[in-house]
């Protein structure tokens, strides 16, 4: 498979087919893992690690503290993005994907073999704070890994649909671990799971590591960077960093962090920040919103292949403009279902908030892309889908939350229209990319 062109090196290829299939199967199980842990970590701090970990009779404080230490998970996440960025298009696409999964899966596991505050003092809470700091690191280059080795290997045609996969993760991850953590609080019983279950959320990542990590070494590196790394060889002249060449030419990063930004806001609100408003606001009981959230999720991730696939007929630009005009009327509908305070109204607000977010999101990772050179491919994926969690989707719930307590549910829908009006602006000022050559 090494020496196989670019050409034929796709998923319509007899030869590649297999090959193409592993590079699949690693990197959305890789999406998978990383979804799953950031989705674990927000349930179990909202619950249990907050006592465990941090000491001090507040409860609140401790909540919030827990809570801050997923925030250091946003912070590392664009160092990492810039550090297997630049390794990812100087070595390859591959050993970034076997290393930023390895370094994922351990300290995802590690987290539940810690000692609690209680056990060794200061040092559980320092171990809880390095072992995120490490999550959000490896989290930096494993999105672009798996979003480039399925868009260089998958066949232009449908580009957009296998490069849906990956994005479709955090879907599959959000599920994965709420059915986790409910199976697990379901089984055990009194105070079981808040002293030692919660624990078997965060081991369940040794079996998704084996298999993801199985499957990536057996990857072959992509045919489209081998090219580009032979051309760069007749080169005399060594490039530079593909960071600073890609700082040095920010427009398609700047495309890419607009488009992004409405599209994060809207999938926290609808994921994140909907479980504190329905709950705390008008009383809904935590389990039918996270149920909701649950059922959302799957049909997020049908939104997202089915917007991937979309995008391989229509364009990416139309397959994008649509659902984000579509968020964008459906967000003060959103919120006067959410007042009526009746339980199917807000599974079906829910749930179709996040079907149009998948339809969103899903062609972004082809479209991303086919935004940069190959030689530069890494470097700008990782600013922009990096870049945009901090800009994005860290503040979202945040700021969400802050309006609708400070100004109403109105200053919410007009921060959401807001950000996805300049998705939209960002859309009308790019090229059409559908079908665009890697090489």
């Amino acid at each position: 498979m090494t020496n196989v062109p670019a050409s034929r090196a796709t998923a319509d290829s007899s030869v590649s087919r297999s090959a193409f299939r592993r590079v699949l199967a690693g990197s959305t199980a890789g999406a998978v893992l990383e979804w799953y842990d950031f989705a674990l970590y927000g349930i179990l701090a909202a619950t249990v690690l907050g006592p465990l970990f941090f000491p001090g009779g507040n409860g609140f404080a401790q909540l919030l503290l827990a809570l801050a230490t997923q925030g250091l998970g946003f912070v590392a996440r664009p160092i990492g993005g810039i550090v297997f960025g630049h390794l990812g298009d100087r070595l390859g696409r591959k050993p970034m994907l076997v290393t930023t999964f390895l370094l994922l899966g351990l300290s995802t596991s590690a987290i539940g073999l810690l000692p609690t505050y209680s056990q060794v003092g200061i040092g559980a809470t320092i171990s809880l704070v390095v072992l995120r700091l490490i999550q959000g690191f490896a989290l930096g280059g494993e999105f672009g890994a798996a979003v480039l080795m399925v868009s260089e290997y998958g066949s232009p045609k449908r580009r957009g649909f296998w490069s849906a996969w990956p994005q479709a993760g955090a879907p599959l991850g959000t599920v994965l671990a709420t059915a986790v953590v409910g199976g697990i609080a379901l089984v055990l019983p009194g105070n079981a799971f808040d002293q030692w279950g919660w624990r078997v959320g965060f081991l369940f990542a040794i079996p998704l590591l084996v298999i993801g990590f199985w499957i990536r070494r057996r990857i072959d590196e992509s045919p489209v960077f081998q090219e580009a790394q032979a051309r760069a060889a007749a080169k005399t002249v060594r490039e530079r960093s593909s960071i600073l060449e890609t700082l040095a030419h920010p427009g398609p990063v700047l495309r890419g962090l607009g488009v992004r930004l409405g599209e994060n806001v809207a999938f926290y609100v609808y994921t994140v920040f909907v479980v504190a408003y329905a709950t705390k606001t008008f009383g809904y009981d935590k389990s039918d919103v996270l149920l909701a959230v649950a059922i959302a999720s799957l049909l997020q991730f049908a939104g997202m292949l089915a917007g991937g696939h979309w995008s391989d007929r229509v364009g990416r630009r139309t397959a994008m403009l649509v659902p984000a005009l579509g968020l964008a009327i459906w967000a003060p509908v959103f919120f006067a279902i959410v007042q009526a305070d009746a339980l199917p109204l807000l599974y079906l607000g829910v749930g179709v908030g996040a079907a149009l977010h998948g339809l969103l999101a899903g062609p972004e990772a082809a479209w991303i892309a086919e935004l940069f050179p190959t030689r530069r491919r890494f470097a700008g994926a990782s600013l922009v889908f990096q870049g945009s969690s901090i800009i994005a989707g860290a503040p979202a719930p945040l700021i969400a939350v802050w309006l609708a307590e400070k100004q109403g549910p109105t200053a919410v829908v007009l921060y959401l229209v807001g950000t996805i009006a300049v998705t939209v602006v960002a859309l009308l000022l790019s090229a059409e990319t559908r079908g665009a050559d890697l090489n």
